[in-house]
């Protein structure tokens, strides 16, 4: 798809021009004149011409994914045609890259695509779990059905994302205080009290000197400090692009106090409620632990299921390639053994993701009443120490003179 500019007249006779991505001049030229227009001349695009969009992070968020299969489901509910249902959601998306996104959807359904091979145009904006779940509706009829499932699936991963990350965001805002607080009494309340201690001269205190020497290497070797932490940054940030960086902090990701369980029963929510959606599409077992494997964030999780998706195909159980694995917790492969025995694997799926998705709340909220007193503390004896630097000083020169 390239992006061409154009010069055209509006019914009205007026003059407009804009970019717009076709497969060639003559596609742009079509598709300019089934929007109405007349064109007048058609050029690609320059680099100063060209559209620019800038993203940071993700671009679409599940929860934009949610609600996009929310609405588009409640359209076709109401009799309205696939591109009219896409043109209307791509008008009001604020995202720019979703909006463009929908955009190039909307045109290679227009020219004969089905609705999931021109979504996967954009496999950074579509997860395959939505295109094959599309793809399941189209050939079943019911597209409507296919979305519902995908917004309940959104919904819930982006629920419990969030969750996770509110367990982050409190105890890493305290630790930023506690930082701010050691920076402005090291460089401004602390030299302030330097210069007595020097008039003083008597031995100070090895806390006093401790306090002054990180005082005097902030405000004057700061560039030091700024380059270590820039240095050590970009180091981990390479190791953990790297394949033993992925599985190292793959491992610490599930080992560390406290938080490591949580990350445990997050995964399992994650697998379960994907390979319950796809399952109950009616996908083979094989292609959704396929697709469930590439959307898990956590490497030892993506290659356990890759692993098991081969031992499926050789003929083993999913929960005996599951218990292999030795990541998830016993509960999960209980249940995906009841699954099979009854023949009912994907309601057994969406009971374990409900029951984790809730115990990822509970552990949530546990572990947010019980870091709050204890960074409290923490930030409590740094004051403290700080304070006891300053005033050790002053505290022997007061008994001095009593001995006196």
């Amino acid at each position: 798809m390239g992006q061409y500019t154009y010069v055209a007249v509006t019914p009205q006779g007026k003059e407009k021009k804009g970019n717009i991505e076709a497969g060639d001049e003559a596609k742009a030229k079509a598709l300019l004149k089934k929007d109405g227009l007349l064109p007048i001349s058609i050029t690609p695009a320059g680099v100063l011409s060209r559209d620019i969009n800038i993203s940071l992070g993700a671009a679409v968020k599940p929860r934009e994914l949610a609600v996009f299969c929310r609405q588009f489901q409640s359209i076709l509910n109401a009799g309205v045609t696939i591109v009219e249902a896409l043109k209307m959601l791509s008008e009001q998306t604020e995202n720019k890259a979703f909006k463009k996104a929908l955009f190039e959807t909307v045109t290679a359904v227009e020219q004969g695509e089905t609705l999931g091979n021109a979504m996967r145009l954009n496999p950074k904006v579509f997860p395959d779990v939505l295109i094959n779940l599309v793809d399941a509706g189209e050939a079943s009829g019911s597209m409507d059905k296919a979305f519902a499932r995908m917004a309940t699936h959104f919904e819930k991963s982006a629920r419990t994302k969030a969750l996770v990350k509110k367990a982050m965001i409190y105890p890493i805002v305290l630790i930023c205080v506690a930082l701010v607080v050691v920076i402005i009494m090291s460089v401004v309340v602390f030299p302030q009290f330097a210069n007595m201690f020097a008039d003083m001269g008597s031995d100070l205190p090895g806390i006093t000197k401790v306090v002054m020497a990180f005082s005097d290497f902030l405000m004057n070797r700061w560039y030091v400090l700024v380059a270590a932490v820039a240095i050590v940054v970009v180091s981990v940030r390479l190791f953990a692009a790297t394949d033993l960086g992925k599985h190292a902090f793959g491992h610490l990701f599930i080992k560390m106090p406290m938080f490591g369980k949580m990350n445990v029963k997050n995964a399992s929510a994650m697998f379960a409620r994907t390979l319950s959606t796809l399952v109950s599409s009616g996908m083979s077992l094989s292609e959704s632990l396929t697709i469930t494997a590439r959307s898990m964030s956590n490497i030892l999780f993506k290659d356990a299921l890759e692993e098991a998706k081969t031992e499926v195909e050789q003929g083993v159980s999913l929960s005996k390639a599951v218990k292999e694995c030795e990541l998830f917790p016993p509960m999960v492969c209980h249940m995906l053994s009841i699954g099979e025995e009854t023949g009912n694997i994907e309601e057994m799926l969406t009971k374990v993701a409900e029951y984790y998705e809730e115990e990822v709340e509970i552990q949530t909220q546990s572990l947010s009443a019980a870091m709050e007193p204890m960074i409290i503390v923490v930030m409590g004896g740094i004051v403290a120490f700080l304070v006891l630097a300053m005033y050790m000083p002053m505290i022997d020169m007061y008994s001095n003179m009593d001995n006196l």
